[in-house]
């Protein structure tokens, strides 16, 4: 029988791709993003297993409707997601105020939004599943000028984290868990605010194609667990630059 998952920012990349997965394989979804038109294109490819709710997850009130609307649509949810994000191009001693207000308010404002909206649909329930997206860069600063993009990621592991520790012992049946891609073969770098880096971004791995970031969210919607690296050499990446942190960005393999 499938399940019923929303997923938020589905217009686009990640979200787009899973989304057409999902459907493929009989679930029911509830899709949401800003931009109706890019939106109902997605909807469209899935068919009448995908209903969409146009909403600005930055705004409380609208997650708020998605999750109404979730609920009166598919009668209870499975599954959240929260996808919403988007990146900067800009070092840490250029951010401005508005710089670092839109990152919190579009990477974790929205994420937590979600959280509140829907986690007491899952304690009602005894059961759910959250999954917040985050980034690879939340863990390491391979690309500086996404400086506050992985500021905010970092917070929403953080909140991702301490959610789960909240409710481990009171509600074992929820499941919350966090998604770390790393580069993504994606329209994210020219959607950035800023626009695209200068040279581009060059990294250990190469870039996930959308559908293949997809599928192991998918094998983590089968398979709880708390966190999932989306490309697995990432994890390695991870533990060697806090293994020695000193020694990873000095350019020298830690020992």
């Amino acid at each position: 029988m499938g399940k019923r998952i929303v997923i938020t920012g589905a217009s686009t990349g990640i979200g787009a791709a899973l989304a057409r997965q999902l459907g493929l394989a009989g679930h029911f979804l509830v899709l949401s993003a800003r931009h109706e038109a890019e939106l109902l294109v997605v909807t469209g490819q899935i068919g009448s297993g995908a209903r969409a709710v146009v909403g600005d997850m930055t705004r409380r009130a609208n997650v708020t409707h998605v999750r109404d609307e979730a609920l009166r649509l598919l009668g209870h949810v499975d599954v959240w997601i929260n996808n919403v994000g988007r990146g900067i191009t800009r070092p840490v001693l250029e951010l401005t105020d508005d710089d670092v207000d839109e990152m919190i308010a579009v990477n974790v404002k929205s994420a937590l939004y979600g959280m509140q909206a829907i986690v007491p649909h899952f304690i009602e329930r005894g059961k759910g599943h959250l999954i917040n997206i985050s980034s690879f860069l939340s863990r390491v600063p391979v690309a500086s000028y996404r400086s506050a993009y992985s500021g905010a990621k970092a917070m929403l592991n953080a909140l991702t984290a301490n959610l789960r520790m909240d409710l481990a012992a009171s509600h074992p049946g929820i499941d919350v868990s966090l998604v770390l891609p790393g580069m993504v073969a994606t329209d994210f770098a020219q959607r950035a605010l800023g626009g695209p880096p200068a040279g581009g971004l060059v990294m250990a791995t190469p870039a996930q194609a959308t559908g293949d970031v997809a599928r192991e969210i998918i094998a983590l919607i089968r398979q709880p667990e708390a966190e999932r690296y989306t490309n697995p050499a990432l994890h390695d990446i991870v533990r060697r630059y806090y293994n020695d942190v000193g020694a990873f960005e000095g350019g020298k393999k830690p020992g």
